[in-house]
Parts: C-alpha cells; sequence; structure tokens
C-alpha cells in the first residue's frame, strides 16, 4: 500500500488533499504551483467544503511529498485524505 499513499496514481480518480488555505488568490496560487510539477493533468478546487480540499489528476506517478512543498512555499499545507472511502 506503500505506492498508494506516497504517490498520485494516473486515472480519473486522482487523490484529493486538505488545505488550511482560505483565500481564493492563495488557492489559485497553490493550484498553479501544483499545475508546475511534471505529471500534473488538472487540479480541482472544492470551496464548497471546510476544510477546503484540492484534488490532483496526473498522467505519471507523482509524489505526495513534491505536491507537499509545492504548497508550503506558500505557507499552507496539503494532507492527502484516505485512500478509499469507508
Amino acid at each position: 500500500m506503500k505506492i498508494l499513499s506516497e504517490n498520485v496514481i494516473p486515472g480519473n480518480h486522482g487523490k484529493t488533499f486538505e488545505t488550511n488555505a482560505e483565500d481564493q488568490r492563495d488557492l489559485e496560487d497553490i493550484k498553479m504551483a501544483i499545475m508546475g510539477i511534471e505529471g500534473i493533468c488538472n487540479v480541482l478546487l472544492n470551496n464548497e467544503v471546510f476544510p477546503k480540499e484540492i484534488t490532483v489528476h496526473t498522467d505519471a506517478f507523482v509524489k505526495v511529498a513534491d505536491i507537499q512543498k509545492a504548497v508550503v512555499k506558500y505557507g499552507f499545507h496539503a494532507i492527502p485524505k484516505s485512500l478509499f472511502s469507508l
């Protein structure tokens, strides 16, 4: 399960992260930073929930740590949600 928990797997499901960013401008900055990572094909923001959610879709394996580093540069965190909903 380590490969699933430490990477975003290519496909339609993607991986959802929770973030402490609340301002729309901050969320857009985070989105652009994540889009700059090689292998990322789409980033969706969900402003309807608290904490805010970011869903990342890839076309290659991307390390969760790389996404977290991109978000930390803006002073926020990105915590991956559980692998499968229960």
